[in-house]
């Protein structure tokens, strides 16, 4: 079984470098998902409130036989479930659904509603011992800096889009800043703008052997980002993990840096139409 690297957290938890994500595994699929990646050897499972999985997730994890200390589950809380009470709330119902004792990351996942409030209700989970890692998603800097200033503990994690076309320099440097790590979701874009065929990435993978998938993951890696992939294909998910038997040299990163469109492949999370969306039940 391949051994994946681990970034180490402001709090000294460590977090394997590549996950594992279940946003939008249709037709009930997620449960033979998680089982088939737990068995090409993820140990970072990422699921949500919103997503409406936590519950295959969670009996995936029990069928998996796996130590539960060697995986690493992650879930968030909706907009809609923000504020204190709320959120241990979902915390309790998160935790039931996946059938576990404890959690090991926790994320607020959008910048709206009373996160203050969920906040506390996290540092005092954290305390308590029922999560080791606390966090956000999808937060900017100025977001997550307005955070730091006005609570006590400092997220451990930032889950934002990170790909070859929206590659988040400064929002990444801020996050390192604060020694916060940050996590990719959406590493490929989801194929947007031929990802898979772009000719600079197949030529990079082609000079190593590997898939474009492969390559991005491995750039993300390189730039000590945690990353997170999605696929239902068993193939597919041995290939996204197996990113660690090789190197991408300056210039391939210095090539991969110049495809950036610095635009979200997906929509702006401060658009005010947008945030006025996500405030309701919509989930994106």
């Amino acid at each position: 079984m391949m051994t994946v690297p681990t970034f180490k957290l402001n709090n000294g938890l460590e977090i394997p470098a590549v996950g594992f994500g279940v946003f939008q595994v249709e037709g009930g699929g997620t449960k033979q998902a998680v089982l088939d990646a737990i068995d090409a050897g993820y140990r970072l499972i990422d699921t949500a409130q919103a997503y409406g999985n936590e519950a295959e997730v969670g009996e995936a994890i029990k069928e998996s036989n796996v130590d539960r200390k060697d995986l690493f589950v992650t879930t968030k809380v909706w907009v809609t479930s923000t504020g204190y009470e709320a959120t241990k709330k979902e915390f309790q119902e998160a935790l039931d659904k996946l059938q576990l004792d404890y959690l090991d990351m926790f994320l607020i996942h959008q910048p709206y509603g009373d996160i203050f409030g969920s906040w506390r209700a996290m540092e005092e989970l954290q305390k308590a011992g029922k999560v080791r890692g606390i966090g956000i998603s999808n937060f900017n800097a100025d977001r997550f800096m307005d955070l730091n200033q006005h609570v006590e503990v400092t997220p451990q994690m930032n889950q934002i889009e990170i790909n070859p076309w929206f590659q988040q320099d400064e929002e990444v440097d801020w996050n390192n800043k604060l020694n916060i790590q940050p996590e990719a979701w959406a590493p490929f874009a989801e194929g947007k703008h031929n990802l898979f065929t772009n000719e600079t990435l197949s030529k990079i993978g082609e000079a190593h052997n590997k898939g474009v998938g492969q390559v991005v993951l491995r750039w993300l890696y390189q730039r000590g980002i945690v990353s997170l992939a999605k696929s239902v294909h068993k193939e597919r998910m041995e290939q996204n993990i197996d990113i660690f038997d090789f190197e991408l040299s300056d210039t391939e990163m210095n090539q991969i840096k110049e495809l950036d469109m610095k635009v979200s492949a997906f929509f702006d999370h401060r658009d005010p139409n947008m945030v006025k969306q996500l405030g309701g039940d919509n989930i994106l």
